[in-house]
Parts: C-alpha cells; structure tokens; sequence
C-alpha cells in the first residue's frame, strides 16, 4: 500500500504546483516577428507612475532604440557626451528587478553633431541571437557584442543622411542585413553575422535619398524574401545573394521610416515624406510591379513614423499627429478613424488580444481590435517617449527620455526562460 501511496502523493503535488510560465522574448524591433505581435498573457491593462510600476530605473545619455528583453535581460543602446566625444553604447538590465547588468562602449566618435534635434546617436534597436547582441549606429559603425560584453567585430558603412540613424538590423540565417540610405548613396547590405565581413551589398535604383526604415524577413510561396523600404522604391530581395526579385516605384516619397508588415496576402509600405501612402502589395512578382502587384493605395491618415500593425484582415495605423485608423486589409477602406493624442512616434504592439499605442507624452492608449473604436483605457507616465514599447515576461517595457520602465501587475509572476 505504501508503494502506491508514493507516486498517488508525488501527482498530487505536482497538480497543486502553480503552472510554469513560459516567457517569449522579444528580440528585436517590433518583436518575434518582427510586426508588433506578442503572445504574452496576464498583461495590465492599466497603469501610472504609482500603479502596476514593477520598477523604474534611470537610463544615462540619449537614445530612442526600444528595448528588446532575451533571457531575463533588458538590452537598449545609449550615447552619452564625454567631453566632445561620443560614446555610443549597449546596455543591459535584469529584467526582474531593473539591476544594471551591463553597460560596454561599443564606439566613440569625435564631434560628432546631433543631425535632428527629435533624433539621437542611438535610435536602431538591437537584435539578440544567441549569446551575441547586434548592434547599429547608423554609419558611424554596427557591431557583434557577446552577453558577456565583449565586443567581437566592428564594421563600418559609409552613407550621408540628413537627420542621422534610425533603421534597425534584421538577421537572416547567417546574415547580418542593413538599410544604408543616404543623399550619397542607397543600398541593402548583409554581413556575415560571425565576422562582420560583407557578403552581399546591392545599390537601390537611383535616384537615392535618405530612409530609415527596417527591413522584414517573409516568406511567400516557397521562397524566402527580403522587403526593404527605401526613398522613391521598396523591393524585395533575395536574402542568399542580394538579387532583387520585384520593385514598387513611388517618385515622391522619401524619408521612409515605417518597418513594412506582411500579412493576408499583401506586403504593407508606407512612403514617406512628403505625402505619404500605404500601398498594398501582392508579394508574388517579378521586376518592376507598380502597375501589376499594387492592390490598393490609400492616402488619408498614413503614417511618417510609426509602423502599421496588421490584425487579421484589419490594418491599423497611427500618424505621426496621433489620428489612428482601422483599414480593411484586403481593400483599403476605412472602417473608423480616431485622435488618440497630439504627437506619435512609437509603433503599436498587439498583445494579450489588445491593441497598445504608445505617444509622445508617454501616454498608452489600449483599445480593443475591431470595426468600431472601442476604447479600454488610457495610461500616463511623467516623460517623453519616441521608442516603441518591448512586451515580455508579462510586462511592458517602455523607454522614456531618460527612464526605463517595467510595467506589470502585482500579481504577474516571473515566468522562466528556457
């Protein structure tokens, strides 16, 4: 009797063990995919600087890269001022208790000018793989960094641009792949993620001008592309070698900054200054698809900054004067359209079946997805915020000027990485 007694009382413990909580990371700009998506549960709903803050930490310098949470750790990047120089860095938190980790200089550039006053030395996001964190500055340099905070190789791209950095790194495979846009020249580039070393550079169509955009990783049919948004054309490309596969011309638009989303058969851009678009791709092309592969185009209430964030068949995005729309995916009509605040900058995360904007004022705006507008709550903290919020460990994390949040409720428990 004694020997069954045993395992009946080991299975009752393990039933009245609590559940072990998986966390998923959010490894690079707009997370595991790439499009604003989390799968995170158990997420708060409301918050301020005196309700659900799980910890507020100060973060040194100046930067706009969003934080990316891998393995219980919060990674940013920073530039800070010694003297005339600047020391462009990579950083790193516990993500449990805020406790600094990590803090290594990865560049020092000497004079160098802050090109737009909105913008900072620091506004790529990382990317972690691994035991290795990917970070870019732009053309004053991109690096390989272990956890450990040794930094392993350094590559430069030399390119001009009017107001500084800003599209984040993208890895595919064994590659390392950049938008390098500038007045001088535009191209995409893939490093070898080992070494630093060039595989692949292939030029845009001129003209060039500048763009800030990042590229996304898709898959259509059986094959694997690239969608890189560039002043005056997007492309596709094939990530082995660099070869473009289709092209969509728009003569007027530049200063692209919105990441591409994919989704419901469609390839989603926006174009840019002046007047920007969001146009509709079908993915499927070959050459120059402007007149073929647009579905549809839609010109009121595009964004200059912010990503759009796909939800189904609804597309939803947010200008840059804070006016959101919820657009039918496959057609292009608007199903409403709504003023969340005075100025955006930060794209939008889907998370625990709620849709998060986040403004300038630092302000969160949650809605539920849906035809009609339907508003859950609005949440304010003390300072600016221009990068997009990191979703992890079911918390938010959100970058201000000058702090580091972690927002969760009292009850979240840490889950655990494996």
């Amino acid at each position: 009797m004694r020997g069954l007694l045993i395992p009946l009382l080991v299975c009752a413990l393990l039933v009245m063990r609590p559940p072990v909580l998986l966390a998923q990371e959010w490894p690079q700009f707009r997370g595991p995919d790439g499009q604003g998506h989390s799968a995170e549960r158990g997420l708060p709903i409301e918050w301020s600087e005196s309700k659900n803050i799980a910890w507020k930490i100060p973060v040194p310098g100046r930067g706009w890269s969003s934080p990316v949470v891998v393995n219980g750790n919060v990674w940013l990047t920073t530039a800070t001022q010694i003297g005339r120089d600047s020391s462009l860095r990579l950083m790193s938190f516990d993500a449990a208790t805020g406790r600094q980790a990590l803090d290594v200089e990865v560049f020092r550039i000497k004079n160098l000018a802050l090109l737009n006053p909105k913008n900072s030395h620091a506004s790529p996001t990382p990317i972690v793989e691994g035991d290795r964190v990917y970070v870019h500055f732009g053309a004053q340099g991109t690096a390989a960094v272990s956890t450990s905070g040794a930094v392993i190789w350094k590559a430069w791209q030399v390119y001009e641009t009017q107001h500084g950095s800003g599209g984040s790194p993208v890895l595919y495979g064994d590659l390392l792949i950049l938008n390098c846009d500038g007045f001088d020249e535009a191209a995409v580039v893939a490093l070898d993620k080992r070494t630093g070393k060039k595989r692949w550079r292939t030029l845009r169509p001129q003209p060039w001008s500048q763009a800030y955009s990042t590229p996304l990783v898709i898959r259509v049919a059986d094959r694997d592309l690239i969608v890189s948004v560039g002043a005056f054309h997007a492309a596709a490309y094939d990530p082995e070698n660099g070869k473009e596969v289709w092209r969509v011309d728009y003569p007027d638009g530049f200063s692209n900054v919105p990441r591409p989303v994919y989704g419901a058969g469609l390839v989603f851009i926006t174009t840019g200054f002046q007047q920007p678009s969001i146009l509709a791709i079908r993915p499927d092309g070959r050459g120059n698809v402007t007149k073929t592969h647009v579905a549809w185009t839609l010109s009121r209430g595009a964004p200059l900054t912010p990503s759009p964030l796909l939800v189904g068949d609804e597309l939803y995005v947010v200008t840059d004067a804070g006016i959101a729309s919820s657009i039918d995916a496959r057609t292009g009509a608007v199903h409403w359209q709504h003023r969340l605040g005075e100025g955006v900058s930060a794209s939008p995360v889907l998370a625990d079946g709620r849709i998060y904007f986040l403004d300038e004022e630092g302000r969160t705006t949650v809605i539920t997805p849906g035809r009609t507008y339907q508003q859950v709550s609005t949440n304010g903290l003390d300072e600016a915020a221009l990068a997009s919020m990191a979703v992890a460990s079911q918390s938010f994390f959100i970058r201000t000027v000058t702090h580091l949040y972690r927002i969760a409720t009292s009850s979240s428990a840490l889950p655990t990485y494996r």
